[in-house]
């Protein structure tokens, strides 16, 4: 008889594809439903930061999204004046940006190579605790474990029961990628910040200069993408003229708000969530598809070390902490980017530049980029139950 674990995955996007390679090179038959018809990454540019550069590397696919990324020695914050503020998010380890399609080419690739079979056009609409994913053909499938990495609007979290609480936070960003010149930064990510509204001119290929246009979502005339109110944000940020004019006056992209996800749990019985289904954050940090990642990985080693039920419990107990520590401090940095006021805008330009030469600050706010789950070390005794 056969001792191969199956498993099942809602979701083909990073999350779903690093959770579907990481088993599927542990010996696990791997099946991933998509419910779009082809495979492919809503998006621009994306930050990888050590941690999600170690999830890459323990999957294989680390050099075939670095070789199109640029390596970032310095990520730069200048305030309303152009002053320059911070200059030390990057402490310690690797940053790299990259194009969200070649990321998620990468992985299709590394699914692929493992023998992942990937399905499109097959979408999920709900799954149970005994191991089953519903899809919406009337169909049901059956598995060891099923995850959920469907996004923030999960179908399968929801009918786990699983969501506490989904939460607009009521500002967001426009993503753009424009042709690269030689105006745009080399090995330099640049951030400036005007009263509610951030910008972010950020190389992310030898091709392409990623741009993010963050603000409030009760500014109008900042949120509206298409057509592109170029003119708002080069009277913002004048300094950035030059990337503002690449922006076609169609974008592809366009304005989208930030929400959190906060879950009662990470799982219920044989079916778990991961990536923005389970802790769906603003990007301020860069950490939201750096912690799914990185919690893929971690699920795959304890799911080395431990049965199925237990390594759901150690997993969580191990990583929900790390997320939720993430997430407060990715608000924190939203409302004092977009909520100040603007007749104080000189004393959040000194709060910011204080806590930069604060290390012990910088430590917490950054940890996340540093942390590595270990969870296929021996078993250790289990905390609280579920």
């Amino acid at each position: 008889m056969s001792t191969t674990r199956h498993v099942e995955i809602a979701g083909a996007g990073l999350a779903g594809l690093t959770m579907a390679t990481a088993l599927a090179q542990r010996g696990w038959s791997v099946r991933v439903h998509e419910r779009g018809a082809e495979l492919r990454e809503i998006g621009a540019g994306i930050y990888l930061w050590e941690n999600a550069l170690r999830a890459l590397e323990a999957i294989g696919a680390a050099e075939a999204v670095t070789s199109r990324g640029e390596r970032i020695n310095s990520p730069e914050l200048r305030d309303h004046k152009q002053r320059l503020l911070q200059r030390e998010w990057l402490r310690d380890g690797r940053l790299y940006t990259v194009l969200r399609r070649d990321l998620h080419s990468a992985l299709v690739q590394a699914a692929i190579d493992a023998g992942v079979e990937i399905r499109t056009s097959s979408a999920v609409i709900g799954a149970g605790a005994d191991g089953s994913l519903d899809l919406a053909d009337g169909s049901s499938v059956k598995a060891d474990l099923v995850i959920g990495a469907d996004g923030v609007y999960s179908r399968v979290r929801d009918t786990l029961g699983l969501t506490q609480q989904i939460t607009n936070l009521g500002d967001g960003c426009g993503r753009h990628l424009v042709p690269r010149t030689d105006d745009d930064p080399v090995n330099v990510a640049w951030e400036e910040w005007n009263g509610g509204r951030r910008v972010g001119v950020i190389p992310s290929s030898p091709e392409w200069t990623y741009l993010f246009l963050c603000c409030p979502e009760d500014d109008t005339e900042g949120t509206a993408q298409q057509p592109f109110n170029r003119q708002t944000w080069i009277d913002s940020f004048p300094s950035f003229r030059s990337q503002l004019e690449r922006v076609p006056d169609m974008p592809e992209g366009r304005w989208a708000a930030f929400s959190d996800v906060v879950t009662r749990n990470w799982y219920r019985g044989r079916a778990a969530v991961i990536g923005d289904a389970a802790h769906a954050m603003s990007p301020n940090l860069g950490q939201a598809a750096c912690t799914a990642m990185t919690n893929s990985i971690a699920l795959a080693q304890s799911l080395d070390v431990h049965d199925i039920d237990t390594a759901l419990q150690v997993w969580q107990r191990s990583e929900k902490p790390v997320v939720d520590r993430v997430q407060r401090y990715s608000r924190m940095y939203g409302k004092i980017g977009t909520r100040w006021p603007d007749q104080a805008l000189g004393a959040r330009s000194a709060l910011i530049w204080s806590l930069a030469k604060a290390k012990p600050f910088q430590r917490r706010i950054q940890f996340a980029a540093g942390y590595f789950p270990t969870l296929d070390a021996a078993p250790g005794p289990l905390g609280a139950g579920r």
